[in-house]
């Protein structure tokens, strides 16, 4: 099995036990955390190495490593070959500091986002744009119906189905 495979199968096993899933989770997410601080407080050094590496650099197990490639892969440069990776495949942490920020913004992931290593990365009003640029584009809108007596949307004075609307 894939490790991508196995991880996603522990983690959202929905016949397991609920506080299992969520001490696995709130471990996951502590590591998670440290592993961010360590690569935004150095955002322009590219990190690369094995799978199994890059776990014992940070000191975790490979599965929590794969859940975090898993995580940052659609924020990086080159996105990482997760489906078929093993422990010895070569990955890459090297991110797009932008998009990194407003997937975390899109994941809803506060813990992430709000971490002080941005603000040598980004000013304030860089990360506020950045935030709403995210929460913006997450916004379904729609038009305003124009409706039969309403006013003609072209600006002629006259009613809907009197102008534009007479061929509808």
């Amino acid at each position: 099995m894939a490790l991508l495979d196995e991880w996603r199968s522990k983690a959202y096993d929905e016949k397991a036990d609920k506080n299992m899933l969520q001490n696995l989770w709130r471990d996951y997410f502590a590591k998670e955390t440290d592993i961010y601080k360590l690569l935004l407080a150095e955002p322009d050094v590219e990190v690369k190495g094995t799978v199994k590496g890059l776990a014992d650099k940070y000191g975790i197990d490979i599965m929590t490593m794969t859940g975090f490639l898993d995580g940052i892969n659609d924020s990086l440069v080159n996105a990482n070959p997760i489906e078929e990776m093993t422990e010895d495949t070569e990955v890459n942490l090297i991110y797009d500091k932008p998009l990194l920020y407003k997937n975390m913004v899109a994941a809803g992931a506060d813990w992430l986002y709000n971490l002080p290593e941005w603000e040598a990365i980004f000013d304030e009003e860089t990360r506020k744009a950045l935030y709403h640029e995210q929460k913006a584009s997450m916004t379904i809108r729609k038009e305003a119906k124009v409706y039969p007596n309403d006013p003609c949307p072209c600006g002629s004075g006259k009613k809907y189905k009197k102008c534009c609307g007479k061929n509808a």
